[in-house]
């Protein structure tokens, strides 16, 4: 009998549950940039206490993000006020590149986002 033993083909990603911060330490209506895996974050939380993590550069004009503020659950680009879904990272602005976003666990204090990186 012959036994195969599978491996995971080379480049394939797997999804990472990464600690950030505190949720104390991200301001409501405000951004905070984050680098993790070799990817800028911006991670936001909203007025109602649901925090976001999304790509930290704009497609536009490569605007910090984290520099932007929360407006109900849309974020807003500081350079051009360029309105992305907290949840899908759809822009507001039609023939306008989204942004990726990205799941964000919350756990007593801590913040989690989680992220595809390769295996």
């Amino acid at each position: 009998m012959q036994t195969l033993q599978l491996k995971r083909p080379a480049g394939v990603s797997v999804l990472r549950r990464i600690p950030l911060c505190k949720e104390w330490e991200i301001p409501f209506g405000l951004g905070r940039a984050f680098e993790v895996a070799g990817r800028k974050l911006a991670v936001f939380k909203a007025r109602d206490g649901k925090v976001f993590a999304v790509d930290g550069v704009c497609p536009h004009k490569r605007g910090p993000l984290a520099d932007g503020m929360m407006v109900g659950h849309q974020i807003v680009c500081p350079l051009h006020a360029y309105r992305y879904n907290g949840s899908s990272g759809a822009c507001d602005q039609p023939n306008a590149c989204s942004i990726s976003a990205y799941p964000v666990e919350v756990e007593n204090d801590d913040v989690f986002v989680v992220l595809p990186v390769l295996a």
